[in-house]
């Protein structure tokens, strides 16, 4: 138990930089930024997928909790959101380097992140404004209501008040990651490779579930699980496709709209399952 605690602390604290620097841009946004420069924010939404499937990809667990943050304060798109969640890659990059895998399967698998990211992103803000509000019109800087709605009386001082929201965050992230970890530590990786293991179909859909975990440690299963044979391409990608990192949690936190958050999580799994399952069929034709 002590080395689940150590981990919980460690991969937490790592995340503190991305929070604090978010919320003082969000902050200064709100504060200091003309109309001007929110109409820039505005009329660059468009090319958002694109830019946050390629930032996204990057590994770390930071960049999906400050995602999730900006997506809160109606300053990024959901495309752009979901584009930047699909294509964030955690700690697989580094297991994948530690454990000496091949520079093609690599590159392979984070060109497939970034592609299927920027596909689906630019694909939901089509959609959204085809069928709903024009997207671009909907983003605006909304960190004033974000701010009333933790009662931090963010017109005070931003400094104060951009650390007020961090370390509320981080003690969420801290408490809901030690459940997590302590959960993962007892049932094993081993177990969950024996329920994945042989389930051509229904892999994809259980690894996709395992991915959904907001930690960064469940990429460091998945991708572990695949290099150890235990589960197939298409499940491990159907896993990293859906994993946000603690970016979710970050969501459900700070977005109002419960109920949109939980489509939005439900996204993922669809997302995750559909391209997991058609990799695994890709890869057992070629």
């Amino acid at each position: 138990m002590l080395e689940v605690i150590e981990d919980t602390l460690l991969d937490s604290v790592k995340l503190l930089p991305f929070l604090f620097l978010t919320y003082l841009a969000m902050e200064y946004l709100e504060h200091r930024t003309s109309n001007k420069t929110k109409r820039i924010i505005r009329n660059s939404g468009k090319a958002g997928p694109f830019f946050g499937a390629i930032l996204g990809v990057f590994p770390q667990c930071g960049f999906s909790a400050a995602a999730s943050n900006l997506y809160a304060g109606r300053v990024i798109t959901l495309g752009t959101l979901i584009a930047i969640y699909l294509s964030t890659s955690d700690e697989m990059l580094p297991v994948f380097i530690s454990e000496q895998a091949g520079i093609s399967l690599i590159v392979k698998v984070l060109l497939a992140k970034v592609v299927i990211g920027m596909a689906m992103g630019f694909l939901i803000d089509f959609l959204v404004r085809t069928f709903k509000k024009p997207v671009i019109k909907e983003i605006k800087v909304n960190i004033e209501g974000m701010c009333e709605h933790d009662h931090c009386h963010c017109e005070k001082s931003i400094v104060k008040s951009s650390l007020k929201h961090t370390i509320t965050i981080f003690v969420y992230i801290v408490i809901i990651s030690f459940i997590l970890n302590t959960i993962i530590y007892f049932i094993g990786e081993e177990t969950l490779g024996n329920v994945i293991l042989n389930r051509p179909i229904i892999a994809p859909l259980i690894a996709t579930l395992v991915g959904l975990i907001p930690n960064c440690a469940a990429s460091v299963v998945l991708t572990q699980l695949y290099l150890n044979g235990v589960m197939s391409i298409g499940a491990m990608m159907a896993g990293l496709l859906a994993g946000a990192g603690v970016g979710v949690l970050v969501l459900f936190k700070e977005n109002r709209d419960v109920k949109e958050s939980l489509q939005i999580l439900g996204l993922l799994y669809v997302i995750g399952a559909f391209c997991g399952i058609v990799i695994d069929l890709v890869a057992m034709v070629l």
